[in-house]
């Protein structure tokens, strides 16, 4: 799943970076409001964790650019000052979830998995596809209630098959939510991750429907 953090102080940036990255997300940073625009207008991200208090561009005034855009990814605001009257007026602009500072990084990433359920359509944090459960809590992963040892990698991809499970999804995809912007993987990269699973998991739980993608076995997508 892929994350945009914008904050402009570095230290904070880098600790989202740290708490994001070891919840399974792919992270990418930005430190001013313009750039925050350009970024979430033109790519696709899972969350965002925006601040307000940015230079070149408030925060604000993002947030409502992108919703005047039709940009409906699910945004956790951040605020120095968190008064009543600017969580309203956050809430009103479209943000998803508002996080005073300071603040837990264990809450924020909490408030992080919850928004990209919510997104999905998702309700709790531990989710099932036929034989296949996950956790997203504990980042664990069991099939028929036997816990199976996966790689960070291999988690991201199950997490996000299993939040997006009635539909096949495209292996353009997934490459982008899996790598971010990291353009050098390819197509047969993605392909040895998912022979890897399948030989680790066993059939009956990721399925392929040639040229279109993949789905989980039991997740409602039609044959």
């Amino acid at each position: 799943m892929r994350a945009l953090a914008v904050e402009d102080d570095a230290r904070i940036a880098a600790d989202l970076t740290t708490a994001l990255q070891a919840a399974g997300f792919v992270v990418q940073t930005c430190a001013d409001g313009e750039t925050a625009w350009f970024l979430g207008d033109t790519e696709d991200f899972d969350l965002i964790v925006l601040d307000l208090g940015l230079p070149k561009l408030d925060g604000l005034s993002v947030l409502k650019r992108w919703r005047a855009a039709g940009r409906d990814m699910p945004v956790l605001v951040l605020t120095a000052r968190g008064t009543w009257s600017e969580r309203v007026e956050g809430i009103d602009a479209g943000a998803d979830d508002y996080l005073p500072k300071p603040f837990r990084m264990e809450e924020l990433v909490a408030r992080a998995r919850a928004l990209v359920r919510r997104a999905a359509g998702r309700g709790g944090a531990v989710q099932a596809a036929g034989e296949l459960t996950l956790d997203a809590n504990r980042m664990t992963v069991a099939r028929r209630g036997v816990p199976m040892a996966v790689t960070a990698l291999e988690y991201r991809l199950l997490a996000y098959l299993m939040l997006h499970r009635d539909r096949v999804v495209a292996p353009g995809e997934l490459l982008e939510h899996l790598y971010g912007d990291d353009f050098s993987r390819e197509a047969n990269a993605l392909e040895a991750l998912v022979a890897r699973l399948r030989r680790k998991l066993g059939p009956g739980i990721i399925g392929t429907r040639r040229g279109f993608g993949y789905f989980l076995e039991g997740g409602g997508v039609a044959a």
